[in-house]
């Protein structure tokens, strides 16, 4: 992965770092502890890129707020990213997770499961005790956002999953971007900017134009991080490689594969993809292989770049009126930041 700019990598460690102890001081402690406390601790315990809370403190900043005002929040946020990940490896059967193995491996299906309920109900435990500071009216709006992009996420998430199940192969790019915008860009982008702005403006922000950058920043990280499942290093992606692939997600690479291949590679590929077994390496290498031939991955590629393109235009409408402007550049970096991590 290309190295961010210098600027944004020490702002990004910084509240990595900030927002990394704010989740440990939320995360309780006790008995069991084998079998519940360190198997939830594990996924907050290991270096993420604290995206999420970095949208919401840097918004929170622009609009004209301490960032102490969102920083319980923010972990709250990474809490409940932490929940989604632990129940996802298990839909998935995922293997790896931030360069270790996924919390089902190492604790088995049903601990991992409890953790990750566990998990959910400290973010609201954390969000609860995050908007203690606040008016009751601000309040409410701060659970509406965090319950409204839970639900959104769900439903990405069954989309997703339905789709696989039912070996549902006729999609376009529109399809892909409704279930990304509910799966990814409600909680990885909308939802953080959104709640950044209300606690930072309190509540004065103009959401609709944060929740239109929002959606091409969160668009724009998700086709990437699909190319990186194919392309990338694990040491880059965190995951391992050709999860994607294994699992038959409907990604947008294989959503173009699917339109512009050749009748007889089309047919191999739609039997393949409706299968209930999960793919094999050997199989998972020729699907690699026609993405190359038919151009899917550069297509993914560039349709990202030109999302990214939407997003930064759509940025300085998004932080129109904020009080400090110039406290959201780390936001407009990470447009090219999340981009170039293909390139």
């Amino acid at each position: 992965m290309p190295a961010a700019p210098s600027d944004l990598t020490r702002v990004l460690g910084r509240c990595r770092q900030r927002v990394a102890a704010e989740v440990d001081r939320c995360l309780p402690r006790g008995e069991p502890q084998q079998w519940l406390y360190d198997p939830m601790a594990d996924y907050p315990h290991r270096a993420g890129k604290a995206v999420r809370a970095t949208l919401c403190l840097a918004s929170c900043d622009a609009f004209g707020g301490a960032q102490d005002d969102a920083l319980t929040v923010a972990a709250a946020i990474e809490l409940a990213h932490c929940a989604f990940l632990v129940h996802d490896d298990i839909q998935d059967g995922s293997l790896t997770r931030r360069g270790g193995p996924t919390l089902h491996r190492r604790e088995g299906v049903p601990l991992a499961l409890n953790a990750g309920n566990a998990l959910a109900l400290v973010s609201v435990d954390a969000l609860r005790a995050g908007c203690g500071r606040f008016g009751h009216r601000l309040s409410g709006r701060i659970l509406e956002e965090f319950r409204a992009a839970a639900w959104r996420t769900l439903e990405g998430q069954a989309l997703e999953l339905g789709w696989r199940r039912d070996g549902v192969v006729d999609l376009s790019a529109h399809d892909y971007l409704a279930m990304v915008l509910g799966k990814t860009c409600w909680y990885t982008t909308i939802a953080p900017l959104r709640v950044g702005a209300l606690i930072g403006s309190r509540g004065n922000a103009d959401l609709a134009a944060m929740s239109r950058f929002g959606l091409f920043l969160g668009a724009a990280f998700q086709i990437t991080d699909d190319v990186l499942n194919v392309t990338g290093g694990e040491a880059v992606y965190g995951k391992e490689i050709r999860g994607d692939l294994r699992e038959g997600k409907r990604t947008l690479m294989l959503i173009h594969l699917l339109a512009v291949a050749e009748p007889h590679d089309r047919h191999a590929l739609v039997d393949l993809l409706r299968r209930p077994a999960e793919r094999t390496d050997e199989q998972t290498a020729w699907m690699l292989g026609l993405f190359l031939r038919y151009g899917s991955i550069r297509f993914a590629q560039d349709f990202a770049r030109g999302v990214a393109d939407a997003a930064a235009a759509a940025f300085p409408e998004a932080f129109r009126g904020a009080p400090h402007p110039d406290h959201a550049d780390v936001i407009r970096d990470l447009v090219n930041y999340m981009i170039e991590r293909t390139h």
